[in-house]
């Protein structure tokens, strides 16, 4: 006798959200960021790529619903990839033309953020670089300048985000060269030789729509991309990083992730997810190569900027970024962390305290349930850059970029590991 023949009711199952809405509510609500930012933000750099963005997330949304009214056929206009296409011309490409021929009238260093057509993060970088060809250290002794120091003077970053701004260094000068040479075309050229590298090393999997909205077409890292772009190099760096230790490369992948916390010291938290992947798929003798190599690799890459002037270094990449230099960061988004701190010292401490039970929580997670794979690694790393990024007591939201591409690559390395994507497209939904 059947089970419903027993009056026992049927199971019910949860519809499934059609693709297309989901592509429609991501790109309205994309639309309606950059119109803010168009309209209201204090930022030259943010209300230009706000105006461009918007054509092309209205491009996009208006093919999303010319889309959900066709039936499905082959073809590119019958294809979602054709808004992300422009999404990426409109919100990526023309914004970072426009600004970086917009920098040459010169606006750099001036305290007028309505006029800032790059990020003091660019700028910052490329004096670094000129620092380090002139004087054998990117930093500055903020001490003495003979001059009360202001925030432009640090250079919060390790020695290897000097060499973005080489090119800048070595061959600037003109007006052709020093657009050529912007450090924004330098991170940006990194992040897609990164995100290239590490599909070969995935096997080239069909990368899905949602990993693409996530990791690229998302405004924060549109944004990112068209009027500063050091975190996107960094990304893309970890990305490689983890593909090599999915493949089983522990040495080169311990080369790449001292190249990138000697760049920037908040991606640590991803060095120990690496780690326990290396560990667990290899064993202790890969896992001590890893470290072995992690440390020798970050000395070679740290300590000469560290001996050439120890107080400098220590001021910018470690005081300054937590809040303890001369000079108090601007880093100072309305996030978890710092609206708590802000409400005094017992929320300074409460801030802290949450963000060592975030660490122990992902630790304890990591333990428990090692990674395995790549997507793996990649979910565990965006769990921890997103609780040290929501927690941390002086952080910018800007840094969100890092677990929104992270889980974008987690479901390509999902993909490429032949599980079931998480948000990808059905078959009754046109790629």
């Amino acid at each position: 006798m059947g089970v419903e023949a027993l009056g026992a009711p049927r199971a019910r199952t949860r519809p499934a959200i059609p693709p297309l809405a989901v592509d429609l509510v991501f790109y309205l609500g994309c639309l309606a960021y950059a119109v803010a930012s168009a309209i209201g933000s204090e930022f030259y750099g943010f209300r230009v790529w706000g105006g461009l963005a918007a054509i092309g997330y209205g491009l996009a949304a208006a093919h999303t619903v010319w889309l959900w009214t066709q039936p499905r056929r082959p073809g590119l206009w019958n294809s979602r990839r054709l808004g992300l296409a422009a999404i990426f011309v409109f919100a990526m490409l023309v914004p970072l033309a426009v600004l970086v021929v917009r920098r040459l009238t010169g606006v750099d260093w001036l305290i007028t953020p309505y006029s800032w057509a790059a990020q003091p993060e660019v700028w910052v970088i490329e004096r670094s670089a000129s620092l380090l060809l002139h004087n054998g250290t990117p930093y500055v002794d903020v001490t003495a300048l003979g001059r009360a120091p202001e925030v432009n003077d640090y250079t919060p970053y390790g020695p290897v985000m000097t060499l973005f701004g080489l090119p800048r260094a070595l061959f600037g000068g003109s007006p052709v060269a020093d657009a050529l040479t912007d450090a924004r075309l330098m991170f940006g050229l990194t992040a897609c030789v990164c995100v290239w590298l590490t599909l070969r090393l995935m096997g080239n999997p069909r990368v899905p729509v949602r990993a693409i909205q996530l990791a690229v077409a998302c405004p924060l890292t549109a944004l990112t991309w068209s009027v500063a772009g050091p975190d996107l190099a960094i990304v893309g760096l970890l990305l490689v990083a983890g593909a090599l230790a999915a493949r089983d490369r522990p040495v080169a992948s311990a080369i790449v992730l001292a190249a990138v916390v000697s760049a920037k010291l908040i991606v640590a938290p991803a060095v120990v997810v690496v780690a326990v992947l290396t560990f667990t798929r290899l064993g202790g003798r890969a896992l001590a190569r890893f470290l072995g190599t992690l440390i020798v690799a970050g000395a070679l890459f740290t300590v000469p900027a560290l001996l050439v002037d120890p107080a400098a270094f220590i001021e910018h990449v470690i005081r300054f970024p937590a809040g303890l230099g001369v000079v108090t960061s601007p880093a100072a988004s309305p996030l978890p962390g710092y609206l708590i701190a802000s409400t005094g010292t017992a929320g300074r401490v409460l801030a802290f305290v949450l963000l060592g039970a975030a660490a122990i929580a992902i630790l304890i997670w990591l333990l428990r349930r090692p990674p395995v794979t790549g997507s793996d690694a990649m979910l565990r790393t965006a769990a921890g850059l997103g609780a040290f990024t929501l927690l941390t007591p002086a952080t910018r939201y800007g840094y969100l970029v890092y677990p929104l591409v992270l889980l974008g690559a987690m479901l390509c390395f999902r993909r490429a590991e032949g599980r079931n994507t998480i948000g990808s497209t059905t078959s009754s939904s046109p790629e």
